[in-house]
């Protein structure tokens, strides 16, 4: 089966992504999602890939990728370096995730993170019946050779997102069947039914807010409110 027909996600983020933006792709392989994004909006894609053969791959296909690991490399990324900065299926295999999270909105613009909901009712339901780490379709690795390492749910993921003060734009969900519904809207029983989820998060901007005063020398006192 072709590799872009099993990420059921990809489709989802590049809806995402306004045409022409400037967008990084962390753990990015062999940079099949870039080639989506450049094919399909005009993307100026760019990777980062921790696996070394992976890297070369992608650079060998002509893909603005570098070989480093996120979690220590992307210091290197100034400000608000891109538009939209995508962590796809990589955050539970993070050793500090929180970190990883205010990194994304540090480079970029706008950040898209999907991962696999450990509360989803299969997971649970193997758990509480064979009482063994589960192994699904979205999690298909036994617990000693697995690559991640936090699980969590999409309750968790919320909880996050709001101590961190981050705002989720959109959050789409997806069943094991490939279904998507929207999060938001369905919040009834969401965390149970849903395999799959991905999240355009951000940070509030807040306008300035000019406050005049009554007295004379201070009419022209503006006060700014921001969140960050």
């Amino acid at each position: 089966m072709d590799i872009v027909s099993i990420r059921k996600d990809w489709k989802l983020i590049e809806s995402l992504i306004q045409n022409k933006s400037k967008v990084l792709d962390i753990g990015c392989g062999e940079g099949e999602l870039i080639k989506l994004l450049e094919k399909n909006i005009h993307a100026d894609s760019r990777g980062i890939e921790i696996d070394p053969k992976l890297a070369r791959k992608a650079i060998a296909s002509g893909h603005n990728v570098v070989q480093g690991n996120a979690e220590e490399d992307l210091s290197q990324y100034s400000n608000q370096s891109f538009d939209y900065v995508i962590l796809s299926q990589t955050l539970q295999a993070m050793i500090k995730p929180k970190e990883m999270l205010i990194e994304l909105l540090r480079i970029g613009n706008k950040a898209i993170v999907s991962f696999p909901n450990f509360g989803y009712w299969k997971i649970r339901s193997q758990l509480m019946l064979k009482g063994k780490m589960p192994v699904t379709k979205g999690l298909p690795y036994t617990w000693y050779e697995t690559p991640n390492i936090h699980f969590f749910t999409i309750k968790d993921f919320h909880q996050l997102c709001r101590d961190l003060n981050i705002i989720i734009e959109k959050s789409i969900g997806l069943t094991s069947k490939g279904k998507q519904f929207n999060i938001k809207n369905n919040s009834f029983g969401v965390n149970f039914f849903t395999s799959e989820a991905i999240f355009l998060l951000s940070y509030k901007n807040y306008e300035p807010i000019k406050i005049k005063s009554s007295h004379k020398t201070f009419s022209n006192t503006s006060i700014i409110a921001s969140q960050r």
